[in-house]
């Protein structure tokens, strides 16, 4: 009988935070632009002060995630900052994040820099975006530029977070910027930042050699809502295809598969040093004649699971376990680069991170090389669309003060941070529901 779910020795435990979403002070981007339109954010907030980083706050967050034993950090660039206007650097902007990256360092906090997360310059978008290909070089050139300034500090990257994310939201569902409904458009979105991804990947790769590159890959579990319906199980394929593998497989072979255009680009091919692994909830998919655009498939979350907040999805720790051993067949390290969950009174954070860590634990005991684990997210954010009405932090925030409290779920992060485990007593404390999930006799 066990008493402990340790990890291995030199695990990152960390968090993960997006530009946008914590500096304030926003550059002129398409976010901070469609923010000002009334109606467009839930709670009527914006992402100014947000966590106020760029005026010097992230010292504090730092400084926490430092007293919580975390030896990794997901953040961001805001490529609006770097490049004002096309072709254009800011010094200024670039000194700032300098500071940012060696306060890391001096903390002996390892960074993850993600390049591109939601949020771009309005000179690209009068351009087209991500539908325009010119976007995949302009890229390119900011990538460059953003390695040889911070190539010093930096050896981890993140190219870009979540593609089928930002296209299904932003180009076919019309929910953010710039609230589009175009299914072809939304593949063209997808095509171009693989391609973004893997020049990226070459130029990273040619100015430092020993690099270690990815992408954050948003998955989600899709599963037959009727186990016995050969159509629920078809339906619930499909979705995984038209949302996962239409992603996931072309930095492994190269090939941009339909509905991204077809052909091959031999930069694709095994374009990633590691994968990164978005996680979050899991849909049950029903066939249905009626949804052609969706591939006959209608989605909705289990009825009767466990959910954080109205309006959000299912809480399935088993997903992540089973993202994890699908992803294991690529022979590459994985890093979860995000998963947390909606909880504004902080009631469900503790249980959440006990069941999926016991499931990314699982998961390496049968052999899946995972070397790290980013919660979403370090400190309450600018949550898109949501604004401030949905709290992903282990630190909460203060919007009148910019006050920081470590939650409850903070105390039990920094706990096994520091202890590189899960054990029978934490557990007693902050959740003794699960003592025989857990640590099952």
């Amino acid at each position: 009988m066990t008493d402990r779910l340790s990890f291995p020795e030199g695990f990152r435990w960390g968090t993960a935070t997006a530009a946008h979403q914590v500096e304030g002070s926003p550059a002129d981007t398409d976010w901070w632009a469609w923010e000002q339109i009334p109606g467009k954010i839930r709670d009527g907030t914006k992402a100014h002060p947000a966590c106020d980083w760029w005026t010097g706050r992230y010292a504090e967050d730092f400084d926490l995630a430092h007293s919580m034993a975390q030896n990794a950090l997901r953040l961001g660039v805001d490529w609006a900052r770097v490049e004002p206007r096309e072709g254009e650097w800011d010094d200024q902007a670039l000194a700032r994040y300098r500071e940012m990256l060696s306060a890391l360092r001096r903390r002996g906090i390892e960074p993850m820099l993600t390049l591109s997360h939601f949020v771009h310059p309005q000179w690209l978008i009068s351009k087209g975006g991500w539908t325009n290909d010119v976007a995949v070089r302009c890229f390119e050139r900011f990538a460059t530029k953003v390695v040889e300034t911070f190539g010093d500090l930096v050896d981890l990257w993140c190219t870009i977070n979540e593609p089928n994310v930002y296209a299904a939201y932003s180009y076919l569902l019309g929910m953010w910027p710039p609230e589009k409904h175009d299914l072809f458009g939304a593949f063209r979105v997808m095509r171009h930042q693989l391609m973004a991804h893997a020049i990226a990947y070459q130029s990273i790769h040619r100015l430092q050699p020993e690099a270690r590159v990815g992408l954050a890959q948003h998955l989600r579990v899709f599963d037959g809502f009727k186990p016995d319906s050969a159509l629920d199980r078809w339906a619930a394929q499909m979705q995984d295809r038209l949302f996962n593998e239409v992603v996931l497989s072309p930095p492994v072979d190269g090939l941009l598969r339909f509905p991204l255009g077809g052909g091959e680009v031999a930069e694709l091919a095994d374009s990633q040093d590691w994968i990164g692994l978005n996680y979050y909830s899991r849909d049950m998919v029903s066939f249905d004649i009626t949804q052609p655009g969706m591939l006959f498939g209608r989605r909705f979350s289990m009825p009767g699971a466990d959910f954080s907040m109205e309006g959000w999805g299912e809480i399935y720790p088993e997903g992540l376990y089973r993202l994890l051993k699908r992803l294991q067949r690529y022979g590459k390290p994985i890093y979860i680069t995000e998963t947390g969950v909606p909880d504004n009174d902080d009631s469900k954070r503790p249980r959440f991170l006990f069941t999926h860590l016991a499931a990314a634990h699982r998961a390496l005991s049968e052999g899946v090389p995972l070397k790290g684990f980013y919660f979403w997210s370090l400190v309450d954010n600018f949550e898109w669309k949501e604004g401030f009405s949905a709290r992903f932090g282990l630190i909460g925030l203060d919007l009148q003060t910019g006050r920081r409290a470590l939650k409850r779920s903070g105390q039990l992060y920094a706990e096994i941070s520091r202890a590189g485990a899960i054990s029978r007593e934490m557990v007693d404390r902050y959740a003794p529901e699960l003592q025989t999930v857990l640590f099952p006799s």
